[in-house]
């Protein structure tokens, strides 16, 4: 059977949780593909909140597996509490959780290094959340890196202080103060949690599946403008966040990707540094955060936010050959009167519809599309015949300017909050 991706198409923070655990009933399998716990997944079920950093989203239907795939990197310790985190609303993730052997670890020496190179880059830092992530992979594409499988070796710790070393003249380098020692109890419970799991061969038990007929869904982290080759460098995350990186962060072929569900949000979000073209800094900007709720699932830091930027969305589509786009957070702009959406960027008094090299170098000017609002509350509605107004206007424009269907519409946080454009997606 073929895969099929699900993925954000800005800088992270689009809904993906709430979308996967919407799609999960669909399939046999739910695989996050890469990224660390510096994801968060958020997902709103009867009332409570629950946000997923580490763990596919497709863990709170029973009749799914879920894999955590080789292009992930695992922090241990955010792992156990992920787990202690289900089992006390009652999900036994050990019944349907399975975890790639040659996915990465995360040292605590490697939350250390992350730190100690932020307070090194001064103003001019990428906006790490600090989680290890980029340490971890630069170890991974140093050949350094411990995986999961070996905490099945009996050298295990061995090896671990061997990589714990290298570190240690690192931060000596760095100057920065830390205190590992204290981490460590933590982390080894960590590991011992890892270990109750089934650890798999990643690649052989994905293709086994898709050998049987089996539905897989991969779950990408973070968002397309931050993949470390086509994102808004290097305010970039470490890994690849398109539809390619399924590819290597599961080990299947291209010719097994089918649909492509591409999320964004009706309008920007971005946490930390780096460009943003379409950025509110006034009083519209503040009042989308506050509407939005627009605070870091994993830091908590205030998200910037802006109008939607249609060159960016654009670029992504192309580059992850997205199939199926979804709208998220649509009720949130009920507060504007007018709606603006980024169609073409000024750069040095030519337009350009496409994203220039570099957007850190160039002065963007945004040039802006108006529209009517919808200026009502739309999260009652419950199918696509009860869309109309403004907010049918939207629609129809993205998808003109996209060239893409929307084929879901989220009209409010919760899990039911999901109007579907697209029968195919009905359940």
């Amino acid at each position: 059977m073929p895969v099929d991706v699900l993925l954000g198409l800005q800088w992270g923070d689009e809904g993906k949780g709430k979308v996967v655990d919407y799609l999960a009933p669909n399939y046999d399998l739910v695989a996050r593909f890469q990224g660390g716990p510096n994801a968060g997944h958020t997902l709103n079920i009867d009332g409570k909140k629950f946000v997923l950093h580490t763990i596919p989203s497709g863990i709170f239907n029973a009749g799914c597996q879920n894999l955590i795939g080789n292009g992930v990197v695992i922090d241990p310790v955010t792992f156990q509490k992920e787990i202690e985190g289900l089992k006390a609303v009652g999900v036994d993730a050990h019944k349907t959780l399975y975890i790639s052997r040659k996915a990465h670890l995360i040292l605590p020496s490697h939350r250390a290094l992350d730190a100690a190179s932020e307070a090194h880059k001064g103003i001019s830092k990428i906006g790490s959340t600090l989680k290890g992530i980029g340490p971890a992979y630069m170890d991974k594409t140093g050949r350094n890196g411990l995986r999961v499988g070996d905490i099945e070796s009996p050298n295990f710790k061995e090896k671990y202080k061997q990589l714990l070393e290298k570190h240690y003249q690192l931060l000596k380098q760095y100057d920065y103060k830390h205190d590992i020692p204290s981490m460590e109890n933590d982390f080894f419970e960590g590991i011992e949690c890892i270990k109750s799991f089934k650890l798999v061969d990643g690649e052989y038990f994905i293709n086994d599946l898709l050998k049987q007929n089996k539905n897989v869904l991969a779950e990408g982290a973070q968002g397309s403008m931050l993949d470390i080759d086509f994102g808004t460098y290097p305010f970039v995350t470490s890994s690849n966040t398109l539809t390619a990186g399924a590819c290597t962060g599961l080990g299947i072929s291209p010719n097994h990707i089918r649909n492509v569900f591409g999320i964004t949000k009706a309008y920007c979000t971005r946490v930390g540094s780096g460009p943003f073209p379409t950025e509110l800094l006034d009083a519209d900007g503040e009042l989308m955060r506050k509407e939005g709720k627009e605070f870091g699932s994993t830091t908590g830091r205030p998200r910037r936010c802006g109008w939607m930027d249609m060159p960016a969305l654009r670029y992504v589509i192309m580059l992850n050959g997205v199939t199926h786009l979804i709208i998220t957070k649509a009720d949130v702009l009920k507060v504007f009167d007018e709606i603006k959406v980024c169609d073409s960027y000024n750069i040095n008094g030519k337009t350009n519809e496409g994203i220039p090299y570099d957007l850190c170098g160039e002065e963007i000017i945004p040039v802006y599309d108006s529209m009517k609002g919808w200026g009502k509350e739309i999260d009652s509605i419950k199918n696509a015949e009860e869309i109309s107004g403004g907010l049918k206007k939207y629609i129809a424009y993205v998808e003109q300017k996209s060239g893409v269907k929307v084929t879901l519409l989220s009209t409010g946080p919760g899990r039911e909050q999901l109007v579907v454009l697209d029968n195919k997606l009905a359940r």
